[in-house]
């Protein structure tokens, strides 16, 4: 059995491995390299693995740095199933559609303005491309619900347990016999957090298992309790309404938005927060919404005891403004403050955000509110780090809104989380880190070692190959 990796090797996006058993080959993820855009470009446009020779896919969810490759797999030749949940399937075709437009539009527009004699840039796929995808989805349930494998050849089967990363998520133990030997390969996907809103917390495998290939995002740092987040975020907005201030929150449109959208609802009706315009600038962030409302049952018992058993929308409240057309997003820089907005994308690389970001960064009286991972090159990531001026639409924009950062709501595993999950699977013999900056994942490697000094923790470089 042999594993390659290519993508999201000390680096967090573009995940990719291909496990080769005998002649079956089995592609874990199938993901976007995302942040600075030209280099991320570079590495999206050379597809490093033979589509056609791909038997299966199995997708951890619906994150395009996870899923967004998945058309130019089909159009190269890949005729396999990719197997994942059922709210992954539906959530993956709208973050590939939304990946077209934007790809079409980045075209468009760097054509438009494209000197003499250079190549026109086409885009990585077509919305055409993208429809193909939907064909190839065989939707499993996780196997809490179902008691049931997934068989994918006589010596590979599957189950999946629930990742609590986002909506759909799923932490895949895969269970394969080779030359008369039975192995158990544990892949976490991106992995979640306990408390947090909404989902339920992350499953335990329950099995023993030789191998795990696990996210290590935040290996090296603890995040602030969840608890911690309702109380920050009254301060922000109780000081930004009395000083008519504009909080603008770049967002991830699947997960952050509906979370921060939970939290807001619960808060105002509690009176713990007083009522200003709250805008979600995204439409594909009420698509999926829209996609959320129809899994309430993956939802947890937090959940139905705020909204659910009440009949409430938990994603919609009054002062909730969701603006569709271009026309009512710049209407939104019109209005004076007080008003929170919220608009993808999260990293800030593309998208709505831009705008509110160029028409509000350079007043001081401004917030702009960083709640998601920010990878290394992106704008968002030069916004934490304090670097002005920076570039919006090719022009210099001087920061000068106050910058606040909170990161009790991430949707990743911190250190702690990692190492507890890493200490209940039993028998474990090697560990792969991945989806994690090379620091992070020195970090977490020191640690499994010193706690588990018997596991061979492997921190694997992009196309290394592993025979296991």
């Amino acid at each position: 059995m042999r594993i390659t990796f290519y993508g999201a090797a000390q680096t967090v996006t573009g995940s990719k491995y291909l496990l080769e058993v005998g002649d079956f080959k089995l592609l874990l993820d199938c993901g976007m390299h995302q942040g600075k855009r030209d280099v991320a470009n570079e590495l999206n446009e050379h597809f490093p693995i033979n589509a056609d020779k791909v038997d299966a896919v199995i997708l951890s969810h619906a994150h395009a740095d996870h899923c967004g490759m998945l058309p130019v797999l089909v159009r190269e030749g890949f005729k396999g199933k990719i197997y994942c949940t059922a709210a992954t399937a539906d959530i993956a075709k709208f973050i590939l559609e939304d990946a077209a437009n934007i790809q079409e539009h980045d075209a468009f527009y760097f054509n438009k303005h494209l000197p003499e004699g250079h190549k026109p840039i086409v885009p990585l796929y077509s919305h055409q491309d993208v429809k193909k995808v939907g064909g190839h989805f065989e939707p499993v349930p996780y196997f809490r619900l179902s008691g049931q494998w997934t068989q994918l050849n006589p010596n590979i089967r599957f189950k999946f347990y629930d990742a609590g990363h986002i909506l759909g998520s799923a932490v895949t133990l895969l269970e394969i016999t080779e030359a008369g030997q039975t192995k158990r390969l544990v892949f976490t996907g991106d992995l979640g957090r306990h408390f947090l809103p909404i989902l339920r917390d992350p499953e335990f495998v329950q099995e023993p298992a030789e191998m795990l290939i696990t996210e290590a995002t935040y290996g090296g740092r603890a995040h602030k309790p969840v608890a911690d987040l309702e109380g920050e975020l009254k301060t922000i907005i109780t000081q930004a309404v009395v000083q008519k201030s504009k909080i603008i929150v770049p967002a991830f449109s699947l997960g952050r938005t509906q979370e921060l959208l939970y939290v807001l609802h619960k808060m105002l009706d509690a009176k713990q927060i007083p009522a200003l315009p709250i805008f979600v600038d995204s439409p594909l962030s009420q698509k999926i919404t829209r996609v959320f409302n129809t899994y309430t049952n993956d939802f947890d018992e937090q959940f139905w005891e705020d909204f659910g058993e009440k009949g409430e929308k938990a994603f919609f409240f009054d002062g909730l403004t969701s603006t569709a057309s271009i026309e009512e997003s710049k209407s939104i820089n019109d209005k004076l403050g007080p008003y929170m907005v919220i608009a993808g994308s999260g990293m800030c690389e593309g998208g709505r955000i831009l705008h509110h970001l160029k028409n509000n960064i350079d007043n001081p009286n401004n917030i702009l509110l960083i709640t998601g991972y920010q990878a290394e090159g992106t704008l968002g990531r030069k916004l934490i780090e304090g670097i002005t001026p920076v570039n919006i639409f090719g022009l210099p924009h001087h920061v000068k809104a106050k910058i606040i950062v909170l990161n009790e709501l991430s949707a990743h595993a911190d250190q702690k989380d990692l190492l507890n999950y890493v200490a209940h699977i039993e028998g474990l013999k090697k560990v792969f880190l991945v989806h994690t900056e090379l620091p992070q994942a020195t970090a977490f490697k020191g640690l499994v070692s010193a706690a588990h000094p018997n596991i061979e923790v492997n921190i694997p470089e992009f196309r290394e190959e592993f025979d296991v």
